[in-house]
């Protein structure tokens, strides 16, 4: 274990407890000596945690604080670079970006120790098989549902006949293959799924549609998991 998996191990075992433990305690579930317990605690101490206590009095993490950036695991680091490898690969140029900016900035504040493990995981994400592509700029869709406005959209469906639909989106949803836009649907008085590869165009209205997307989002999965289930009781 490297010394800033330590360091984090220490940190998450001080926050379970609400009263003061005792070194000793410390030790033991941490694995280490008393005397390298100590020396963790003052670096901790040193680098901005917010521990009380001394040598026979016993040890407690004050609540508020904040975990540094600094303090990932191996397997954190881990899932952070292989979500944001397939951040980059799977979805539009402003995302990609902000994947590969996230890795930088975490860069910057891991220990030296860490840095090797960020820069050469080797979790891999391969090409997107099949990969359709957009008319439409992915970034406008995810502004428009993070604003909760209104778009009209011209469409294709599966049968390649056009339609104009006016379209409440409230969820962007990134497969291997496709990217779909959970939607209410006006037109249809019902929540539709729009495959972004079929959105020819897209006018935002300026104005925000009347429900709020969490309370649309949390409609749609009920509606989703009640087709679902009859899918299958009719199989």
């Amino acid at each position: 274990m490297s010394r800033s998996e330590r360091l984090l191990e220490l940190i998450q075992t001080l926050r379970r407890y609400r009263r003061p433990v005792s070194g000793q305690t410390l030790a033991d579930e941490t694995n280490v000596s008393l005397r390298t317990l100590y020396r963790d605690i003052a670096t901790l101490q040193a680098q901005g945690a917010d521990i009380e206590g001394e040598p026979g009095m016993g040890y407690i993490l004050k609540p508020g604080f904040l975990l540094p950036p600094l303090m990932f695991s191996e397997d954190e680091i881990e899932a952070l670079v292989l979500g944001s490898r397939w951040v980059a690969s799977r979805t539009d140029s402003d995302l990609s970006r902000a994947a590969a900016n996230v890795l930088a900035k975490i860069a910057a504040v891991l220990p030296d120790d860490l840095k090797p493990k960020l820069e050469s995981s080797n979790l891999l994400v391969p090409p997107a098989w099949n990969d359709a592509k957009d008319v439409v700029d992915l970034s406008l869709v995810r502004k428009a549902i993070r604003n909760e406005h209104i778009v009209e959209i011209s469409y294709v469906d599966a049968a390649g006949a056009p339609t104009e639909r006016r379209i409440w989106p409230f969820a962007l949803g990134f497969y291997d293959r496709v990217r779909v836009v959970a939607a209410w649907c006006e037109m249809r008085e019902d929540f539709r799924n729009f495959r972004t590869d079929r959105i020819q165009s897209m006018e935002p209205q300026g104005k925000r549609y009347p429900r709020r997307k969490a309370e649309l989002l949390k409609a749609w999965r009920i509606a989703e998991d009640r087709h679902l289930q009859t899918n299958t009781d009719n199989n």
